[in-house]
């Protein structure tokens, strides 16, 4: 009988087909507004009152919980109010179940909390409600947090996987991959001549800017699976293809570096900071503009276009070639989300 492995929750082919053929067809009422179970976008939306909010949900067992540029709940918070971004929701409220081992030290538990609520208090976000519950030792590698956010649709519509048009330029609002590649450089102890740290980040306000200025078709943050998995999400769902120009895609010196010597790719590696957005060509000059005013999406840069052709991403190389950009098996690090 097949058996969950931790590819399973990576993000890639395995895991979707997980949710298709287990997870989803379990449940019989899968939504209560337009976006709902099926859609397996980053959130769902409800509709109360004539208000339409977005909720996500997320579990955050990420190893080791402090790493270059952030810890477990940095991560939490960053994770949670980005899947409420990306559906271009104004993040209001969060929930919090933090499942700890028997023997965790409270203060380092107070420093994740602390940390959480660092990244979500400028934000406005309310921790409104939470669980806790204590494992006995040995049967939890430390502490898991799990979230639900709340958060109100900031414009007309919310913004889809499937949303793409025909013609969107395809911006990334900066260097891809840093966050797995960064986790994975600090457990295995490797070192290079420039700081190597997460990109874990919240987006709220940089999205809310392009918000306004319009034209934002489609967003995703591409964590579990990487750049790969999120842009062939779109183009799957929003039925375009999706192309890539090699050359113009940011990537820092040491993720390049890292993923040439263990032979990874990083298209492959998570981000926690970085979105991909498909954008109406005429507003996207305006779009980069304001990205770069913070400090957080200040590389944005295009890199492709959604063109006719098949759903799928391509990409063209700089030696002028064109391959195809597969969704992986699964998350090359695990346990980085």
């Amino acid at each position: 009988m097949p058996k969950i492995e931790s590819a399973h929750g990576a993000g890639g082919k395995i895991m979707q087909k997980l949710l298709e053929e287990v997870i989803i067809p379990s449940f019989t009422l899968r939504r209560m507004g337009a976006v709902g179970l099926d859609e397996m976008d980053d959130g769902a939306t409800v509709q109360m009152d004539g208000t339409r909010f977005v909720v996500c949900t997320d579990a955050h067992t990420v190893h080791p919980i402090f790493f270059p540029g952030g810890n477990l709940g940095t991560l939490t918070a960053c994770g949670t109010i980005n899947d409420l971004a990306v559906m271009g929701a104004r993040p209001i409220a969060m929930t919090n179940t933090v499942i700890v081992e028997e023997g965790f030290e409270i203060e380092t538990l107070q420093t994740l909390l602390s940390s959480l609520n660092d990244v979500i208090e400028p934000l406005g976000v309310a921790m409104v409600a939470g669980d806790t519950k204590v494992m006995p030792p040995g049967t939890l590698d430390g502490i898991v947090m799990s979230t639900t956010g709340i958060g109100e649709v900031y414009g007309e519509d919310i913004v889809t996987d499937a949303g793409a048009k025909l013609g969107d330029d395809i911006v990334v609002t900066g260097p891809i991959g840093a966050h797995g590649t960064s986790l994975l450089a600090h457990r295995e102890g490797l070192e290079f001549d420039t700081d190597l740290e997460s990109d874990v980040a919240p987006l709220w306000e940089p999205i809310r800017a392009c918000l306004d200025i319009g034209g934002v078709h489609a967003m995703k943050d591409p964590t579990r699976g990487g750049t790969a998995v999120a842009l062939n999400e779109i183009a799957s769902k929003s039925k375009v293809e999706l192309e890539l120009e090699e050359g113009m895609i940011p990537v820092q010196s040491a993720v390049r570096s890292l993923c040439e010597v263990l032979g990874l790719d990083p298209l492959n590696m998570s981000c926690e900071g970085t979105v991909v957005m498909l954008i109406d060509p005429s507003k996207t000059s305006s779009i980069i503009d304001a990205l770069r005013q913070y400090p957080s999406t200040k590389n944005a840069t295009v890199v492709g276009k959604a063109t006719s052709g098949p759903p799928r991403v391509v990409m063209k190389t700089e030696i002028g070639g064109r391959k195809v950009i597969q969704v992986p098996y699964g998350e090359p690090v695990p346990r980085v989300c």
